[in-house]
């Protein structure tokens, strides 16, 4: 075979060194292309990170076996040998920037793995990385440069259960430097400076919600086939709200970030919230603040015990996923039967609540005129399987109505239930939640559903028994409620409410209120739904798509309002038209919808519904081992692995 010349640039030997030319033939493989290098650079030092990058094609050669010719390569191509593990600038979600070494050549999947093992993150599945969102520059902030903090020597360990010293990860024990950092991460810090809070990004519709997402990285591709340089920053972040085996025993660093993650959120109006809600995530956070200052998580191991409940609300089920319906299926289930008030503003919008005798039963609720005529035909019987609830509750004006969204052939039909007490909300709240889900009154979950809505209303009551806590000048209400709610009150208005729904709180542990504040944030409405702008097939307008972890939901730009829900659990299969960019779905009872991507790839929001499926298969018993192959079949589309 004829010899011919490959040029490759070494870039350990700087910038400003040129290439190397190897005399080479088709047959010799990378691994020998790669030894030719090494002894022309005659630099001694360990190779064994080094690979070869392909420039013009955007691959790497990771198979040393294969010839040149298998690969492709020819003498015009531009080859550059360099190492696959690189510094990478990280933001967490509590505003800490570390800089610490990421693999540039595996898939993203890959090399968050990795990461999270580093940072003693379990589940990393669940997280992933995305490009960050430009703050907002002021002039004289030019000179402004981030804090780093450097965990590039720590080194990577093998396996996934972390030995713990001192209830830290044993790499995080050897420096004082490191043991700090460690601390950081599983702490909850304090409100950063009004001014900095100021410069974050705030999204200020649905439409600037869509643009967040579309800056997540291909799980299936590496960094460097993506255009990530090496010092570039990128954040890491919960992508699937699905928690899957939460322990605090194990998972502080985990509770600190998604805490501050919900946050942030709430803070910066990624969330929307009543305003009763939003001075109790005041409160929690002012109380999650001052124990933070006063000891760290990784001692506070007391009350464990009281957290199995609180645990088991907070990981967010995935539809069906419980068998008690199925054994049960054959006794008789239970039933809710009382007077409420009914509302349905589509139909009769003049006419107010009227009050009919309602029964629950199963997933369906009839009402009747009376509760002489229970035993007739209903007037309607509502079927809640698939539907929408949200609270619609003032606790000062004594109102507790649920929202429901129920599909219908044309679209969502909108019904409103008002109940007359707390106990009354808290029951009827819970069978709603539960036979959305297509779950009955049977299902274990039920009463502790009941119980935690029950927890959440007397959080938000106001405590007249409690002396009124002095006003605390050290509350900063700037770094405790939204921006929203700072242009309708002053904060020497707001101190005083916070501190209220503070007394309500101040009794729990800082692991309590950490999953307390999380657990209302999971029940917010609007909790774990991702927004993409998408363009629905025979449309001629702009739609946005929000995917939450059980469903998917199409919403009307014009009016902001839900328009259709579909189950993952009534999904028989979806594909990707790679050549249109177009996703087709297919839906139990011949339902079909097709959409293509407007501001997003396609492929982030086919990677998306696929992870949560993958997310669905996962259970308690292999809660270690992670099946990387099914994700990638179930979110790699074409390029899979």
């Amino acid at each position: 075979m004829a010899a011919w010349d490959l040029t490759v640039t070494v870039e350990d030997l700087g910038p400003d060194a040129p290439p190397i030319q190897i005399s080479v033939t088709s047959d010799l493989h990378i691994g020998g292309v790669i030894l030719k290098l090494v002894e022309q650079t005659n630099l001694k030092k360990d190779w064994s990170d080094h690979a070869l990058w392909w420039e013009q094609k955007q691959q790497w050669l990771l198979r040393t076996g294969w010839t040149l010719d298998k690969c492709g390569v020819h003498a015009d191509a531009r080859l550059v040998f360099t190492s696959q593990h690189k510094a990478l600038r990280l933001g967490l979600p509590n505003g800490v920037t570390l800089k610490m070494r990421a693999c540039f050549s595996s898939p993203v999947f890959r090399t968050v793995i990795a990461i999270c093992r580093v940072l003693n993150l379990r589940h990393p599945e669940e997280l992933s990385l995305l490009r960050p969102v430009e703050e907002k520059k002021k002039k004289k902030d030019k000179d402004s440069s981030e804090e780093l903090y450097d965990l590039t020597d720590v080194p990577l360990t093998a396996g996934s259960v972390q030995a713990l010293y001192n209830g830290m990860p044993a790499h995080f024990a050897d420096s004082p430097k490191t043991e700090a950092v460690y601390k950081m991460l599983s702490v909850s810090l304090p409100s950063p400076a009004p001014e900095a809070i100021a410069r974050l990004y705030r999204p200020a519709s649905v439409v600037d919600k869509t643009h967040i997402n579309t800056r997540w990285l291909d799980s299936s591709r590496s960094l460097m086939q993506q255009g990530i340089q090496e010092n570039d920053k990128l954040w890491l972040r919960f992508k699937y709200y699905t928690f899957h085996d939460m322990d605090p025993k194990y998972d502080a660093v985990r509770l600190t970030q998604l805490y501050e993650q919900a946050r942030w959120a709430i803070l910066l109006e990624d969330i929307d919230c009543t305003e009763e809600e939003m001075m109790l995530f005041g409160a929690l956070q002012y109380h999650i603040g001052k124990l933070s200052l006063s000891q760290d998580m990784v001692s506070s191991c007391q009350g464990m015990d009281d957290l199995e409940s609180a645990l088991k609300s907070l990981e967010v089920k995935m539809v069906g996923d419980s068998n008690s319906t199925d054994m049960l299926e054959n006794m008789t289930a239970p039933e809710l039967n009382d007077y409420l008030k009914i509302f349905r503003p589509k139909r009769l919008t003049l006419k107010g609540y009227k009050q009919y005798w309602c029964k629950f039963q199963d997933t369906s609720i009839s009402y009747y005129k009376s509760s002489e005529d229970r035993f007739g035909e209903p007037i309607q019987q509502l079927n809640l399987k698939g539907c929408e609830v949200a609270p619609d509750v003032s606790l000062a004006g004594q109102k507790f109505c649920i929202r429901l969204l129920i599909p219908a052939p044309e679209g969502m039909n909108e019904i409103y239930l008002r109940c007359e007490n707390e106990k009354q909300y808290s029951q009827w709240m819970a069978a709603c939640k539960l036979a959305s889900k297509g779950l009955t009154l049977l299902d274990i979950s039920y009463q502790n559903e009941v119980k935690n809505i029950q927890t959440f209303l007397s959080m938000q009551r106001s405590n007249c028994a409690a002396p009124v806590a002095q006003t605390d000048d050290s509350i900063n209400t700037l770094g405790l409620v939204s921006p929203r709610y700072h242009k309708k009150y002053k904060p020497k208005q707001l101190t005083p409410r916070i501190l209220e729904a503070y007394q309500n709180v101040a009794q729990l542990s800082l692991t309590s209120a950490i999953l307390r504040f999380l657990q209302i944030w999971q029940a917010l409405p609007d909790f774990g739904t991702s927004y993409f702008m998408v363009r629905f097939k025979g449309s001629r307008k702009d739609e946005v798509l929000g995917i939450a972890n059980n469903r998917l939901i199409r919403i009307d730009l014009g009016i902001g309002d839900v328009v259709k829900t579909w189950r993952y659990n009534n999904m028989r299969q979806w594909n990707v038209n790679w050549d249109i960019r177009q996703m087709a779905i297919e839906f139990d009872g011949n339902i079909n919808i097709a959409f293509s991507c407007v501001n997003a790839d396609c492929k982030v929001v086919h990677e998306y519904i696929g992870g949560y499926i993958f997310m669905s298969t996962r259970s308690r018993q292999q809660s270690d081992t992670l099946d990387e192959q099914l994700f990638h079949k179930l979110t790699g589309g074409h390029d899979a692995l």
